[in-house]
């Protein structure tokens, strides 16, 4: 099984449009490994939810056993996949189009909270972090084929750029959300 990404069907995106699952999700492909208990803590809820949302996100295939660690007692947890990579043409059907719509909001909610986070932490981060970091938009003029290939070369150059075990290097988050103009396509007013 190819473990670098999945592209879910609908079935399997249903389970992460809830931001509780989404989150969980995104700290075990970037912590590594934990417990109900371990993530429970983190996220301010109770064990018993945590495990419930664990088990959905197992029987939906984002998550497996990680057979290496815990005992007896404790089940630990880890990230099926490494990335998510969603097919909007796979959405043909009503319902497919909601699933999808409904895991683009818990994206977009979990993306605000992270955001949210790094400006209040923004003043104590070490400058040179502080200088890396942006909040920036540029509202430009482009013609659909256009803002595709722009996306595609963001998308490429991101992942050319990884320095992984290169001194220094830390988990640097970089969200790229692109979309027309709220109310200006499609005859929205």
């Amino acid at each position: 099984m190819d473990t670098s990404s999945i592209t879910p069907t609908p079935h399997q995106l249903k389970a992460l449009t809830h931001p509780t699952r989404l989150r969980m999700l995104g700290m075990l492909r970037i912590d590594g490994p934990a417990t109900a208990t371990t993530l429970a803590a983190r996220l301010g809820i109770n064990t018993g939810a945590a495990s419930y949302h664990l088990r959905q996100l197992a029987q939906h295939g984002w998550v497996v056993d990680d057979e290496s660690q815990g005992n007896a007692r404790d089940r630990w947890w880890k990230a099926a996949h490494r990335a998510t990579v969603t097919d909007r043409d796979s959405a043909k059907d009503q319902d497919a189009r909601e699933t999808a719509e409904a895991y683009i909001q818990s994206v977009v909610v979990v993306m605000t909270e992270l955001m949210q986070r790094a400006v209040e932490e923004l003043p104590l981060v070490p400058k040179e972090w502080s200088d890396a970091s942006t909040f920036s938009d540029w509202v430009i003029k482009l013609t659909p084929a256009r803002a595709k290939a722009l996306v595609e070369a963001l998308a490429t150059t991101l992942s050319e750029v990884e320095e992984e075990g290169e001194e220094g290097a830390e988990d640097f988050v970089v969200q790229l959300s692109s979309f027309p103009y709220p109310g200006r396509v499609g005859g929205a007013s």
